[in-house]
């Protein structure tokens, strides 16, 4: 086998071994919309406080300082921005993440984890969920 061919081998052998990580890093939007239903929504909505404060907007938000929520004081003091390894750090443990929160919930499963991660950074970019 040529030099090139060889090249354009490896390179797709790279290629293909990246798509699936790619895949799995970025979760299943819409079973995430349906675990955000099922497991988040008796406290959360997207558009209205309820026990906890909206998420339709998390992503990309100041940790504890949505204006028109009471948060406790260690989550208004958290100082953190939610980008999607935050919301992932929370989900697992919100304790560990800012201690003293006032969450008792979390998401024991990896695979639920993300794919609730990908739906709430779905909502961030404007994304359809199919």
């Amino acid at each position: 086998m040529g030099t090139s061919l060889r090249r354009a081998a490896f390179a797709m052998g790279l290629l293909a071994a990246a798509v699936p990580a790619a895949q799995a890093q970025s979760g299943d939007v819409a079973r995430g919309r349906d675990l955000f239903e099922s497991r988040c929504g008796g406290c959360h909505s997207l558009d209205e406080n309820r026990v906890g404060p909206a998420l339709g907007t998390v992503v990309g938000r100041a940790a504890g300082k949505k204006a028109d929520f009471a948060y406790s004081a260690a989550l208004a003091a958290a100082g953190h921005v939610w980008t999607p390894d935050k919301l992932q750090a929370w989900l697992t443990d919100p304790e560990a993440l800012v201690p003293g929160q006032a969450m008792g919930y979390r998401l024991s499963e990896a695979v639920d984890r993300r794919d609730v991660v990908a739906f709430l950074q779905s909502l961030a970019a404007g994304q359809p969920v199919r």
